[in-house]
C-alpha cells in the first residue's frame, strides 16, 4: 500500500506541470486568431481522427515504430561493441579518436543526402541513417564507462583467475552499465529526431511522412496533431526505457543506497 501511494505521489509530481500547460494552451488558443496556430481543441480533433482511428493509426505509427526498434537496437549494440573495444584497446582508441570526434560532430540529419546516394531511398537507408546517427552517445559513454572501471577491481579478477569473457560481462560492462544507459537515453531522443527527418524522403508511411504530407497539403491542424503524437510517442518510449533501466541497474541503486546508509 505504501509503495502504491509513493507511486501515485511520484506520478502526480511528474504530470501536474504538463497538465497545467495543456489547460493554459487550451484556454489561450481559443482566443488566438491565427491560421498557423489553431486552437488546441481543433488539434485534438485532428489527433483523434488521424491517430486514434485504428486503420489510420496503424498506417501512421507502425512504420515509425519498426524503424525505431530496428535502428535503435542496432545503434545500442554497435555503440556498446565499438565503445568497449576502444575502451579496452588504448592504442586503437588513440588511433581512431580523431575520426570518432569528427564523425560525431556531424549531425545525423546532415548525412541524409549521402545515405540516399549510397543506399537509395528505401527502408534500409533510413535504418542505417538513424542507427549511425544514434550510435555515438552510446559509443562515447561506453568508452568512458569502460575506461572508468576501478583498476583494483580488474587486478582482483586477474588474481582470482576470472576468465576474460566473464570479466568482460560481469565486471567491465556491469561497472560501465550506468554510463551505458545514460548514453542510451540520449540515443533514444536522437533516434526520434533522425527518424522524423528520414521519413520525409521516399517513405510511404510513418510520423515523418504524415507530417510532411500535412504540411504540403496545408492541413495545419493535422500537422500539429503529428507533433502531439510524436511527443506522446517519445514520452511512452521514455517510460519503457526507465522501466528497463530500473530493472537492469537494480544492483546499482541498491549499492548506492548501502553507501548512503554507511556514510
Amino acid at each position: 500500500m505504501k509503495a502504491f501511494r509513493n507511486g501515485v505521489s511520484l506520478l502526480a509530481i511528474e504530470i501536474w506541470l504538463p497538465l497545467l500547460l495543456v489547460v493554459l494552451w487550451w484556454t489561450v488558443s481559443e482566443y488566438v486568431n491565427s491560421l498557423y496556430f489553431p486552437p488546441l481543441r481543433v488539434i485534438m480533433e485532428a489527433f483523434a481522427e488521424n491517430w486514434l482511428v485504428p486503420d489510420k493509426a496503424l498506417s501512421n505509427l507502425v512504420p515509425s515504430l519498426q524503424l525505431i526498434i530496428v535502428a535503435y537496437s542496432l545503434a545500442v549494440v554497435a555503440g556498446i561493441v565499438f565503445g568497449t573495444t576502444l575502451g579496452l584497446v588504448r592504442p586503437l582508441e588513440r588511433a581512431v579518436r580523431p575520426i570518432v570526434e569528427a564523425m560525431r560532430a556531424v549531425p545525423g540529419v546532415a548525412l541524409l543526402p549521402l545515405f540516399i546516394v549510397l543506399f537509395g531511398i528505401d527502408q534500409p537507408m533510413r535504418i542505417l541513417l538513424v542507427a549511425f546517427g544514434a550510435m555515438w552517445p552510446v559509443l562515447l559513454n561506453t568508452l568512458d564507462g569502460v575506461r572508468g572501471v576501478e583498476p583494483t577491481l580488474l587486478d582482483m579478477t586477474r588474481s582470482y583467475r576470472v576468465g576474460r569473457v566473464r570479466r568482460l560481462f560481469q565486471v567491465i560492462l556491469k561497472s560501465a552499465g550506468p554510463q551505458i544507459f545514460a548514453g542510451a537515453r540520449i540515443s533514444l531522443a536522437v533516434t526520434l529526431i533522425i527518424m522524423v527527418v528520414a521519413e520525409t524522403v521516399g517513405a510511404d508511411g510513418g510520423v515523418g511522412y504524415f507530417l510532411m504530407t500535412a504540411k504540403s497539403e496545408f492541413r495545419i491542424s493535422a500537422m500539429w496533431s503529428a507533433m502531439v503524437a510524436l511527443g506522446i510517442l517519445g514520452y511512452i518510449l521514455n517510460i519503457i526505457f526507465r522501466i528497463a533501466e530500473r530493472y537492469v541497474l537494480r544492483w546499482h541503486r541498491l549499492q548506492q543506497a548501502r553507501l548512503e546508509r554507511t556514510s
